[in-house]
């Protein structure tokens, strides 16, 4: 079997991509079950057919009134029943019923190309929440961004020129064509179809070699935006280290190469247009010179003559707009796929088919043998088993490194177990559905991270649909009400990106209410005050420890002081359970867990001195 060449092989591939995203789209343009969505599209077709029939048409009304001006005999009785003056309304008329036909068709349809962006927006916005945790500490959100805008763009311009312009332009072409064969005779229309298969081919092939320029300029657009936004986001590590100049350097960079590759682009586009207007221009040429000697010949009028032109101007313009719209409709496809790229990025955690909702009766937690790495070679858990009673609090303590964290994200099941089981009363959490476990699960992590919206938005997410009561009352609950009152504008109050507006405490605080709000029955405290200061650390404390009450906790620390209340610390290390018991109990046997306790209240005792 003959091997295909790289480039045969990328040129398959590219029309097998371009033919994929083609599918995907067309739905939108005819849904199952919505009839109203087909009746718009139908009559925007008709509007479209319509137009199109009144253009063919009107360069022989312009033709009929330069004849019955200069040449009254040659004009059919019909027509010169309306005259000079009446043919030039005529004329007028069918341009401005042509224009109006087509502006009637974008209202017809526009309720149906507004729907299918917002339905597309809608289901990638959905399936990148959908995706895991692991996707999103590695994506970078400016690309993101800057990927969805550009692919939801190029669903409406494909959507528009699907239905708008390749059918109705072939058409035009087509009915042109036919015009000048039967009013005049087929050498006309066999040199405006080599012209139009010269430019269509020069189009085509320009147009290919400009796609890879243009990616390259998306490629550098796309590394440019993710510098900025990431370097805006990291605002304060920016100060901290005066880096203004080395962040100002890299976006320069990034845009010197984005701005080498638009003027890449520029000139290539400037070569293509230059090269269509020879081709159009000497078509144009050949047909007025054929035109113009039948003029003097007798064998054609002066009305002919100007016909002959009004139609090769005719077939210019949409010949002009094919060379665009073939090249945005590559641009479209490139973009669209890339986005297609990003919905078909799978799910790494997903309801199993047979998945009930998780019924929580007392709480119980239960780790069983469970294994798990980040990365097939560096494991993480090793088979640790450990049980969280119902209604208790659990420590997991260890140095770093020993795998805390991971229980939080495993019981959350942000992943899935690699061996072993998780279980909460007794249901494997890969046999419930995400969303009920979720809902009995708060978590608050050491970096609360708030909304750009108000104090009383960002406590209010804790429950969809919660009274203000209910948020007060849980601001109260978390000790932080009083101080929300105290501001000019209360709980309307804007906490600013990230709730950079807050202190490290309000922020907690705020999270606290949060979580308070959504009353969960399972509570996993995420070294919740390690970011804080002893102080505030103190204060914050005894709120969660009264958040726990009737919960089932785990409490994943750092500071050993924080949980040595817990009713049963599990020592790690290595991603093992090496001790387990009470605090007393611990530091009575003398071994990790009195390590570590001693090596910190040493650091501590230290602090204290200086």
């Amino acid at each position: 079997m003959r091997r295909l060449p790289v480039t045969d092989a990328a040129l398959r591939a590219d029309r097998a991509s371009n033919w994929r995203t083609l599918k995907r789209t067309a739905p939108y343009l005819w849904p199952p079950g919505l009839p109203w969505v087909k009746r718009r599209v139908v009559g925007s077709v008709l509007l479209l057919v319509l137009a199109k029939v009144i253009t063919v048409l009107t360069p022989v009304l312009f033709g009929w009134a330069v004849d019955s001006l200069s040449d009254p005999g040659t004009v059919p009785g019909g027509a010169l029943l309306l005259g000079a003056l009446g043919l030039t309304l005529a004329y007028g008329m069918a341009r401005l019923l042509n224009t109006g036909f087509q502006q009637l068709r974008d209202v017809v349809f526009s309720r149906v190309g507004q729907r299918a962006l917002r339905l597309i927006a809608l289901e990638t916005f959905r399936h990148i929440h959908a995706l895991s945790l692991r996707y999103h500490i590695t994506r970078k959100t400016g690309g993101l961004s800057r990927i969805i805008e550009r692919g939801v763009k190029g669903v409406d311009f494909v959507l528009r020129l699907l239905l708008f312009s390749l059918g109705p332009l072939s058409l035009e072409l087509v009915l042109t064509g036919l015009m000048l064969w039967w009013l005049f005779d087929a050498w006309y229309l066999a040199v405006v179809a080599v012209t139009i298969a010269l430019y269509i081919w020069f189009t085509f092939t320009v147009t290919e070699w400009r796609v890879k320029i243009r990616k390259e300029m998306n490629d550098q657009d796309t590394a440019a935006n993710q510098k900025a936004i990431d370097s805006l986001l990291n605002y304060e590590t920016v100060k901290y280290f005066t880096a203004e100049e080395r962040e100002a350097d890299r976006y320069d960079i990034a845009m010197t190469a984005y701005a080498e590759a638009a003027v890449k682009t520029n000139n290539s586009l400037a070569f293509l247009n230059f090269g269509q207007g020879v081709l159009m221009n000497l078509g144009l040429v050949v047909v007025m010179v054929m035109a113009a000697r039948g003029v003097q010949a007798g064998t054609l009028t002066t009305g002919d003559f100007v016909m002959v032109n009004a139609y090769m101007i005719q077939i210019m313009m949409p010949l002009n707009f094919l060379g665009n719209m073939y090249r945005e409709i590559r641009q479209a496809l490139v973009d669209m796929d890339e986005m297609f790229h990003l919905l078909e990025q799978p799910a790494e955690v997903t309801d199993r088919p047979s998945a009930q909702p998780l019924r929580v009766a007392g709480g119980e937690i239960a780790f069983d043998r469970v294994e798990f790495g980040y990365d097939p070679d560096r494991p993480i858990l090793k088979g640790l088993s450990f049980r969280v009673p119902p209604g208790e609090r659990v420590a997991i303590v260890g140095s770093t490194g020993a795998g805390k964290s991971t229980i939080g994200r495993l019981l959350f099941r942000f992943y899935d177990v690699t061996g072993g089981a998780i279980r909460i009363d007794g249901q494997d959490l890969r046999d419930v559905t995400q969303s009920s476990l979720h809902a009995a699960i708060g978590v608050v992590p050491q970096d609360t991270v708030l909304f750009n919206d108000t104090i009383g938005y960002n406590i209010a997410y804790g429950r969809d649909g919660a009274t203000q009561e209910e948020i007060e009352d849980a601001a109260r609950a978390a000790r932080i009400h009083d101080f929300i009152t105290r501001l000019p504008l209360s709980y309307d109050t804007q906490v600013g990106e990230r709730g950079l507006k807050l202190s490290g405490g309000e922020k907690q605080r705020v999270g606290i209410a949060r979580t308070l709000l959504k009353d969960p029955p399972i509570l996993i405290l995420d070294e919740a005050t390690s970011a804080l200061d002893t102080a505030t650390e103190a204060d914050i404390a005894s709120e969660l420890n009264a958040m726990g009450q009737g919960r089932s906790v785990i409490v994943i620390a750092h500071r050993l002081s924080t949980v040595a209340d817990a009713d049963r610390i599990v020592v790690l290390e290595d991603g093992r359970l090496v001790e387990e018991g009470s605090h007393d109990a611990l530091l009575a046997r003398g071994g990790r867990y009195a390590e570590l306790w001693s090596m910190q209240t040493r650091e501590e005792e230290l602090e204290a001195a200086e």
